[in-house]
């Protein structure tokens, strides 16, 4: 078994919050097109934010990434997919953790810790997605700054963030000389634009962000100037498999949701699930699931020995986005005309998870690297 008793136990805690702070709020942040700021500091107070952090910043200090798997299945399957937790813990502070300075990480990490600090990323730019080379935010140094210039956009937490980690090419000759800054709330020439309206995660507020003549002092460059290209590759494996853990835990939502569904709809006097269509749908489902939730759990014990290839993660990213798009569609058809309508979760799930396929990279970015992986690229086969 991957998870042990202590896991467990630790996911009993984590359910119990979800199921009291998060799901109750569901429809009202739908409506509100974000959640409370207050949701990240309820988190935070009971130690669910970065539970790897270090003590000294009111971390836990646990180096085992299966905790932090715990609190994404939870919060996808009983919480709410717009609370972007993992969003938070894991894409976006590590960076911070790991490439900051102690100056930076004195300042910022108690508050990430905490959840009074909400962060975000931006590196997709309105003519740019999965290409980080095609970045055209630009930054220049002056004095003991930097002023960067450029829009992103489809930026996740974008509104509701304190801090966002922003690239920008530094060198106008080098599409991958990028630097990372720490762009703080209320910084002069720093701002957003309007949330953006979305089929799906109507409570997620993704928004634009706009940097004119923004002046970034020296002090928030995080990392090396012109590492940033690489830093952001680096951490894609990980995003990859957070990824993973939040959609085979929304495919399994589905399922739980269907299952009861069709034990107690009934049609020509019996139950739907009676029917050998739906238990045949049903138990292919069952045995998808099961698949790839292994192979998840696998990617996750070798994340924690560091042994998780780019090609591994993308696979894991690649399978878990098409099965729950295959097992989410199939349960809604199942729901028959109740999954058309919005009062059923199955239909809010139907539209939430279709980006899941495009954003971290999409499902043919992510052939593209496990098929390099096998020595399948043009430019070294030409």
């Amino acid at each position: 078994m991957i998870f042990d008793e202590t896991h467990e136990q630790f996911r009993a805690t984590v359910r119990d919050f979800m199921l009291r702070e998060i799901e109750p709020n569901r429809d009202r942040w739908r409506e509100a097109g974000m959640v409370d700021r207050e949701a990240y500091a309820k988190a935070g107070a009971i130690g669910l934010l970065c539970t790897w952090a270090e003590a000294r910043y009111g971390g836990a200090e646990i180096g085992d990434f299966r905790f932090e798997q715990v609190i994404i299945e939870e919060n996808f399957q009983r919480g709410d997919s717009g609370f972007y937790i993992h969003l938070h813990s894991n894409l976006v502070a590590p960076y911070i953790a790991k490439l900051g300075s102690d100056e930076q990480k004195e300042r910022f990490m108690p508050g990430i810790v905490s959840g009074d600090i909400i962060l975000s990323i931006a590196m997709t730019e309105p003519s740019t997605g999965s290409d980080l080379a095609g970045i055209r935010t630009r930054a220049v140094e002056d004095g003991d700054h930097w002023v960067l210039n450029g829009a992103k956009t489809y930026i996740s937490n974008g509104i509701l963030s304190d801090l966002c980690i922003v690239a920008a090419r530094t060198d106008p000759n080098d599409a991958r000389h990028q630097t990372l800054f720490l762009v703080e709330r209320g910084m002069e020439g720093f701002e957003r634009g309007r949330r953006l309206t979305k089929m799906g995660l109507k409570s997620q507020d993704t928004a634009e962000l706009f940097f004119n003549d923004c002046r970034v002092p020296k002090a928030n460059i995080l990392g090396e100037v012109g590492q940033g290209f690489k830093y952001l590759t680096r951490f894609l494996a990980q995003e990859r498999l957070v990824a993973s853990c939040a959609f085979i835990a929304t495919a399994q939502a589905a399922f739980d949701l269907t299952l009861d569904f069709v034990k107690d709809r009934r049609a020509f006097g019996r139950a739907i699930g009676a029917f050998q269509n739906s238990r045949f749908k049903m138990a292919e489902m069952r045995a998808q699931l099961d698949m790839c939730q292994t192979y998840i759990d696998q990617c996750v014990v070798m994340h924690n020995s560091g042994a998780l290839s780019p090609e591994d993660a993308a696979a894991a990213k690649l399978l878990s986005s098409e099965i729950e798009g295959r097992v989410i569609d199939e349960c809604l058809q199942l729901h028959g005309g109740a999954g058309f309508m919005d009062e059923y979760r199955i239909s809010r799930l139907f539209t939430d998870t279709r980006v899941d396929r495009i954003f971290g990279g999409t499902s043919e970015i992510m052939k593209e690297i496990i098929g390099r992986g096998l020595g399948l690229d043009e430019r070294k086969m030409a």
